[in-house]
C-alpha cells in the first residue's frame, strides 16, 4: 500500500496507461511544461515529450475537435479542461461529434476519448469557475459520465475510462485533489457504470456523488452517534445511472434522500427521481427528498457561496425528518 493524494492517483493512472499504450496522449492548456493547473500531469512532459503531452492554445472548441479527430484515427486522447466550466466552449464538439459519431458513422468510428478536469464549487472562484456541468452533458446520447470522489476510485476509474472505446466525461472536484488515501501497489480497475455502497444501513438510503459524498459521511457519522442507521451510495456513474443499485437499497429502507452539488432544476437528482417514480414507485414509503444547490450563479462572497450549497446539518435534519415520519 502507498498513500497518495488524489491528484497523484490520477497522474499515476495516466502514467501507467501511457507506458502500456503508445496511442494514449494528453492535450490541454498548460498540461505540458507547467504540469497541469492541479499538477495531474506533472513531469509527464519530460518523460513523454511534446507529441504525447501537448500544450494547446486557449481554444477549447479547436483542441476538442482535434482530439476527437485523433480518436477516430485510433489514438486515445485524454483532454484536460483547465476548468470544466471552460468546456462549454467545446459543447458542440462534445455533443455533435464525440457523442454521436459512432452512431452517425454506422459504427465505423470509435471515439475512445477521455475528457477530464476540475469542476464544482471551490473556494470563491466566482460564478463562471464554479459550474457543475454534469446535468448539461447527461442529456447527450453516446457519452459516459463519471464523477470520482476518492483517490482510490479516481485511479481505478481513470484507467478504465482510458481503455474504454466510448467518450467518457470524467469529473474531478476542485476541492478533492488534496484528499489522501492508501492505494494498493497492484494494478486495479473499477467499473464505469456501477455505484459504490459506502455504508450499509436499514432506515434510509442516501444517494450522492463527488464532493457531497464527504458531506454525507460527516452527517452520517453524527447520525450514527444518535442511533440512526442510514445507507449511503456513491453514484460514481452519472450516465448511465446505476438505478438497479438504488433499487436494491430501497428494498431495505423504502426511503430515499439524494444529495448533490448540482443545481436543483434539471439536475442529476431530478433524473433519479424520474426513474425511481417510473420503475420503483411501489418501493417508496415516503416522498423522495432532494438536497441540491440553489438555482443561482455561485456568489464570490464566501458566506453567500456557502449558503448556496447543501450542508451536513441539512442532511442530518432531512434524515431525522424522514425516519421519524
Amino acid at each position: 500500500m502507498k498513500k497518495l493524494f488524489m491528484f497523484d492517483a490520477l497522474r499515476e493512472a495516466t502514467d501507467e496507461e501511457m507506458t502500456k499504450d503508445a496511442s494514449v496522449f494528453i492535450l490541454g492548456e498548460d498540461v505540458g511544461h507547467y504540469g497541469g493547473s492541479y499538477k495531474v500531469t506533472k513531469d509527464l512532459h519530460a518523460k513523454y515529450g511534446d507529441l504525447r503531452v501537448l500544450d494547446t492554445p486557449i481554444a477549447e472548441n479547436s483542441f476538442m475537435g482535434m482530439a476527437i479527430g485523433a480518436a477516430i484515427t485510433g489514438l486515445r486522447p485524454i483532454v484536460e479542461g483547465m476548468n470544466m466550466s471552460f468546456l462549454l466552449l467545446a459543447f458542440n464538439q462534445i455533443s455533435n461529434n464525440a457523442g454521436m459519431l459512432r452512431y452517425t458513422s454506422g459504427g465505423n468510428f470509435k471515439i475512445p476519448i477521455v475528457i477530464r478536469g476540475p469542476g464544482g464549487v471551490g473556494r470563491q472562484l466566482g460564478a463562471e469557475h464554479s459550474q457543475r456541468l454534469e446535468a448539461y452533458f447527461q442529456a447527450i446520447p453516446g457519452l459516459k459520465i463519471v464523477a470520482c470522489s476518492t483517490p482510490y476510485n479516481a485511479k481505478g476509474l481513470l484507467k478504465s475510462a482510458i481503455r474504454d472505446d466510448n467518450p467518457v466525461i470524467f469529473f474531478e472536484h476542485v476541492l478533492l485533489y488534496n484528499l489522501k488515501e492508501d492505494l494498493p501497489d497492484i494494478e486495479y480497475f473499477l467499473p464505469l457504470d456501477k455505484a459504490e455502497l459506502v455504508k450499509e444501513g436499514k432506515q434510509v438510503t442516501i444517494v450522492t456523488y463527488s464532493r457531497m459524498r464527504h458531506y454525507v459521511i460527516q452527517a452520517v457519522n453524527e447520525l450514527v452517534k444518535q442511533g440512526y442507521d442510514p445507507e449511503v451510495l456513491d453514484l460514481i456513474s452519472l450516465k448511465p445511472i446505476d438505478i438497479q443499485s438504488i433499487s436494491v437499497s430501497l428494498r431495505k429502507t423504502h426511503k430515499l434522500i439524494i444529495v448533490e452539488e448540482c443545481m436543483k432544476t434539471g439536475g442529476i437528482a431530478a433524473e433519479i427521481i424520474a426513474q425511481i417514480n417510473d420503475k420503483y414507485f411501489d418501493q417508496l414509503d415516503a416522498p423522495i427528498i432532494r438536497l441540491s444547490s440553489q438555482d443561482i450563479p455561485t456568489p464570490y462572497n464566501g458566506n453567500l457561496e456557502k449558503a448556496t450549497l447543501v450542508s451536513p446539518q441539512q442532511i442530518i435534519e432531512s434524515v431525522k425528518n424522514l425516519v421519524n415520519l
